[in-house]
């Protein structure tokens, strides 16, 4: 059935409980650090639903706002609730407080309760039960009359007790017998003068509050705490001082009447008409139930229940009446009561169960997270030192059977303390460079992800992955292998947060997963490698003599192809396109010349006593496995194969750098590099100027100061090399309005201005 938005009475989003008093309307709202009980005039009927105006407003006690979403409410996991208490005789004529939630009270315990005042104003009182366990309550007059002029909340609210936990019911009820002329008394008013305040807690703690006479015969207030099986979920109060609650198993009623529980003898002090010591539940075979409330309409006699279930049913629950003193126990009753006992002790058994597979899940994830942090924090505090955790990776070429394949080995090890356990992954990102022939296409990235499950201390975990040649034999350089460690959150923690039981705490269930961080996990970055030209050439040539050279293979090395070149012969011509332009073409040079000054510097403490040339060829080939021959040799020239298969001859020697300095030649080392593939020779001068660049920077960090040099001649350099570069922006916008015959020669230009940029006649200082 619809509701029109019209019969919005109270529109507040903060609204959370409310209940109506005569021509009052009392509702609780939730402020941003405290609950707030308002006051408003109740409409009329044929009037605007609005309601007429406020006419009271005080702040109840503070609380600690859960932590939800910035900027968004966050709505309580219990609702506070409401109920109001008033004298007999002091409500209007029609008013029925039972049909709006609240009772009467006798005047005894009413005064007990809520004080003087509220008893000489015949004030109604509001009782509140917090989600934090506090009973609050104010005087509804006291805070009518407090309008005009505000005064402290502390002298309008009276906190009674508190259960530490949250408050799901409040009621009273009629524990001491009436006599007939009372009963037709209560009938003709319809109101029960009930003479015991009851609430109840979640989990199942009960307080009982009751007027009774200590040993000096002066009234005082008795207070007796009840721990009913839990969690409830709801409660009510019936006729005889029986209070119904549901549990997510069982629906059960406890007797707190006088004369439910025989006098134990143990006890002679205790009055007859004192609450009892314990309660005895007795199950009414009826499980999930939200809601339960009392029918007022049913017979004499006997009890309706009106309850409501977790699946929407709404079911009605007719009662017998209770036979008078207690019955001899038959074989058929404690039949049953032992099945029932029995069936008890099952359904605990399996929740304990549960409860400890839970606990063992949150063990476990508060174990792993301490352990992620203690990683987190000595891998982020030693950046510069050596590291608990640590990945190295070196590359190596491996022998096939139709290509050699270039590998890359990752060794992670754990020299420290720690353990890596569940939720644990290293991610070894594969980052390729664009082609040399396509500036405009980009890099691909690849990432392997390897599960570390119980990696203890001392132990390692080696990984090796194919960088290439892919199946077309190209391999893109340089390839940049990163390491890092990834910890997943939601793989550790997100089983621990999700309820074991949805019953037990239905609120969890629907909030469990917002409790995780937006981020899935933790990155903790181990390593970066870069495998360039120079680290990737294989040197065929510099094997010993005792040593047969292995067969190096084409990347795209046709099985057909291989047989027709053994079945030519030695003596026949090289034939294939890398054969034909090593023929017919002329290599492809580039050239860098450095300061040899700037070389001792740098090489002095590895490479004393070696020729200048041999040292600076055995640093730029320090990460290639061929590094020993030719630091053996002393060589300052070597010619080595690429990926593809194509000859890279790498020349160094020394040189004079003239018309440069005013006091004389600079002497400095040539670094020359040819091959007849001009990606390949690109790829390999790539390579030398990435290394000039980090020794440079480091040398400039020291403070060197460099020569004096001929700043006209610097200016001459800088201008030709500004035409070279207009001239081969012009050859390249030619190049695409041109025909065939006219391109032939334009490209050859540009690949003669190319050859004059990649050999400046500058030199590194």
């Amino acid at each position: 059935m619809p509701v029109d938005p019209d019969a919005c009475v109270l529109p507040d989003a903060t609204l959370c409980a409310f209940t109506v008093l005569d021509d009052m309307l009392v509702a609780l709202a939730q402020g941003p650090t405290q609950w707030k009980m308002q006051l408003f005039e109740h409409p009329c009927l044929g009037e605007d639903p609005q309601p007429g105006g406020q006419i009271g407003e005080v702040e109840l006690s503070t609380y600690t706002p859960e932590i939800g979403i910035p900027g968004k409410p966050t709505a309580p996991h219990f609702l506070p609730v409401l109920c109001c208490l008033s004298l007999p005789g002091s409500r209007a004529p029609h008013g029925h407080p039972q049909a709006c939630g609240g009772f009467t009270l006798e005047e005894a315990l009413f005064g007990l309760l809520f004080g003087a005042d509220a008893t000489l104003l015949e004030s109604p009182v509001i009782l509140c039960g917090l989600p934090d366990g506090q009973l609050c309550c104010v005087a509804l007059r006291a805070l009518v009359t407090s309008r005009s002029a505000p005064g402290d909340p502390k002298a309008l609210v009276r906190i009674l007790h508190h259960l530490e936990e949250p408050v799901v019911f409040i009621g009273a009820l009629k524990t001491e017998p009436q006599t007939e002329e009372a009963v037709e008394s209560e009938l003709s008013s319809m109101e029960v003068h009930s003479d015991c305040l009851v609430a109840l807690g979640h989990h199942g703690r009960t307080l009982a509050i009751k007027a009774s006479f200590d040993k000096s015969g002066n009234l005082v207030p008795e207070l007796q705490e009840y721990f009913l099986p839990g969690p409830v979920l709801c409660a009510a109060c019936g006729a005889g001082g029986r209070i119904y609650h549901s549990t997510p198993s069982d629906l059960r009623v406890v007797d707190l009447a006088q004369g439910s529980v025989p006098l134990d003898p143990q006890q002679p002090n205790r009055a007859p008409g004192s609450l009892p010591p314990t309660l005895c539940p007795t199950s009414l075979s009826v499980c999930s139930v939200l809601t339960v409330s009392v029918s007022p309409r049913a017979p004499a006699g006997e009890t309706e229940l009106l309850a409501l279930s977790a699946k929407g049913r709404l079911m009605s629950c007719s009662l017998s009446p209770k036979s008078p003193g207690p019955t001899r126990m038959t074989s058929a009753s404690a039949d049953r009561k032992i099945k029932e006992l029995l069936s008890g002790i099952g359904d605990v058994s399996e929740r304990v169960s549960f409860l400890k597979k839970a606990v063992d899940q949150r063990n476990k994830a508060l174990t792993s997270l301490n352990e992620a942090m203690n990683v987190s924090c000595a891998l982020l505090s030693s950046r510069e030192g050596p590291r608990p955790i640590s990945c190295t990776t070196t590359t190596s070429w491996s022998h096939l059977p139709l290509q050699d394949v270039l590998t890359a080995t990752c060794l992670l090890q754990n020299s420290g303390d720690f353990s890596l356990d569940r939720g644990w992954t290293l991610c070894i990102q594969v980052l390729t460079s664009s082609s040399a022939l396509d500036l405009d296409a980009a890099g691909s990235a690849v990432t392997y992800t390897i599960p570390v499950d119980r990696l203890g201390p001392g132990s390692q975990r080696e990984v090796t992955l194919p960088l290439g040649p892919t199946e077309s034999g190209v391999l893109d350089l340089p390839v940049t292998v990163s390491c890092a460690l990834f910890y997943s959150l939601r793989e550790v923690v997100g089983g621990a947060l999700a309820p074991s039981d949805p019953l037990e705490d239905p609120f969890l269930e629907e909030h469990a997963l917002d409790l995780l961080p937006e981020q899935e996990g933790i990155c903790l970055p181990l390593s970066r490698l870069t495998v360039d030209m120079l680290r990737c050439l294989r040197f065929p040539g510099l094997a010993s003599p005792h040593t047969q050279a292995p067969c190096l293979l084409s990347p795209a090395c046709n099985p057909v192809d291989t047989f027709l070149e053994a079945c030519c012969g030695p003596s026949s011509e090289p034939t294939g396109p890398a054969s034909l332009r090593a023929k017919y073409l002329p290599p492809s040079v580039a050239s860098i010349k450095v300061s040899a000054e700037l070389l001792r510097t740098a090489l002095e403490d590895a490479h004393s006593g070696v020729p200048l040339c041999s040292a600076t060829l055995q640093w730029l080939l320090a990460e290639n496995a061929a590094v020993d021959i030719v630091k053996a040799r002393a060589l300052s020239s070597v010619q080595g194969v690429a990926p593809n298969g194509t000859d890279i001859h790498l020349i160094l020697r020394e040189v004079a750098v003239t018309d440069l300095c005013p006091a004389g030649p600079i002497q400095a080392v040539e670094i020359q590099v040819e091959s007849s593939s001009l990606a390949d020779m690109c790829r390999a001068h790539h390579a030398i100027v990435g290394r000039m660049q980090a020794m440079v920077r480091e040398q400039a960090a020291q403070s060197s100061s460099p020569p004096d040099l001929r700043m006209q001649y610097l200016r001459q350099i800088h201008a030709n090399h500004e035409a070279l570069l207009r001239e081969v922006q012009a050859l390249r916008d030619r190049l695409c309005t041109e025909d065939e015959a006219s391109s032939c020669a334009t490209a050859q230009r540009l690949l003669q201005v190319y050859k004059q940029l990649r050999s400046p006649s500058l030199v590194l200082l």
